[in-house]
């Protein structure tokens, strides 16, 4: 995974700040007190599993929704207290809703058009807007086409060139690219965090997607059943997952029962070095299932039966029989250990494991 460097938000002034946002539909609590603050410009990712609460704390802050309970500050302004028309906030959805029968320049500039004739720019500004968001969205020559001539991908620059155009102070996105081919995806991530940055606005970018959101954002607020279980930047979150549902959710996981005891961690057979800061006790030990050595059956590590070996491009998937479980380790194919092979015993040593309490 790519992960992006930390933003630098010493000096910025908090732009977002949600302070207790709670949501309940009928008896289903959505949100649960969620507080989390997001820096002046700053890529927030918010990802979590369907359910989690992530979309409806983004339909919060787009005005479709009124929490039962909490606070929302935008700017220092009370951001609930707005009328939706006032927050100045640009959105885009997973299936692009643009209108089928308007031009990709009338759908660019709906929002301009509608306005109150008092703040209504001018046909010439708002034709000048449209060509200068056009090339933003690197869809030149291609105003007067309508949404069905257009890709997947095309579509959804016309939809975010729709919400930039209205100047907002922050632009909310709900999955845009959930609708797209993996392909499509990894294109648009690319030039979605360029036009972010070219664009200057607080971004707010609902996803499922762990790769997506370590990938993009400054910041990721990882939310489970109506809770924010951890913030952070994407680093810090996938070095230092502070649950076993983040150490799961943000990647591929092996999990194994294990004990610490005066500073030492034991699984099974195999004892090493306890991670830093593990308490004293029954532990469950999680380790990526790439972040493993092999060795023969006479060496350091877990005792394992090796049960299937099978090549994925450049990778390597080895299924192990270790304490009784079955789990799929990987290793790269130039740097593929000897001895490894189906029905051989091998150790496996892992690298970085890291304990919770049982």
């Amino acid at each position: 995974m790519n992960f992006r460097p930390a933003a630098d938000t010493s000096s910025s002034d908090l732009s977002l700040e949600i302070s207790g946002i709670s949501k309940s539909y009928s008896r289903f609590p959505a949100l649960k007190g969620v507080s989390l603050q997001a820096h002046d410009k700053e890529f927030l990712a918010l990802l979590g599993p369907s359910g989690s609460g992530k979309t409806t704390l983004l339909r919060v802050l787009a005005g479709l929704e009124q929490p039962d309970a909490g606070e929302v500050r935008f700017g220092g302004e009370d951001f609930l207290a707005l009328p939706v028309r006032r927050r100045r906030v640009g959105m885009v959805f997973q299936h692009y809703a643009l209108f089928r029968h308007m031009t990709v320049a009338q759908n660019i500039a709906f929002g301009l058009t509608v306005r109150p004739r008092a703040e209504r720019p001018s046909k010439a500004e708002v034709k000048e807007r449209v060509t200068d968001l056009l090339s933003l969205v690197q869809l030149e020559g291609l105003e007067k086409r309508f949404p069905a001539q257009l890709s997947g991908g095309q579509r959804q620059r016309v939809a975010l060139a729709r919400a930039l155009a209205i100047e907002p102070r922050m632009l909310l996105l709900d999955e845009p690219f959930g609708a797209l081919d993996a392909q499509v995806r990894r294109e648009l991530r690319r030039w979605l965090r360029e036009l972010h940055d070219r664009a200057g606005v607080t971004t707010v970018f609902v996803t499922h997607d762990q790769e997506e959101a370590l990938d993009l954002a400054d910041r990721v607020a990882i939310l489970k059943d109506g809770e924010l279980i951890q913030l952070g930047t994407p680093n810090e979150v996938y070095e230092n997952p502070a649950t076993p549902f983040v150490y799961d959710f943000l990647g591929a996981a092996c999990r194994l029962p294990g004990v610490v005891d005066g500073g030492r961690l034991t699984i099974a057979d195999w004892e090493t070095e306890a991670p830093k800061g593990a308490l004293a006790g029954a532990v469950e030990v999680f380790f990526r299932p790439d972040e493993v050595a092999f060795a023969p059956a006479d060496g350091a590590g877990l005792a394992a039966q090796v049960r299937a070996v099978a090549a994925r491009g450049p990778d390597v998937r080895i299924e192990c029989l270790i304490e009784g479980q079955v789990l799929e380790l990987e290793a790269h194919g130039p740097t593929m250990p000897t001895g490894v092979a189906p029905g051989l015993a091998v150790r496996v040593k892992p690298l970085r494991p890291r304990v919770y309490p049982a």
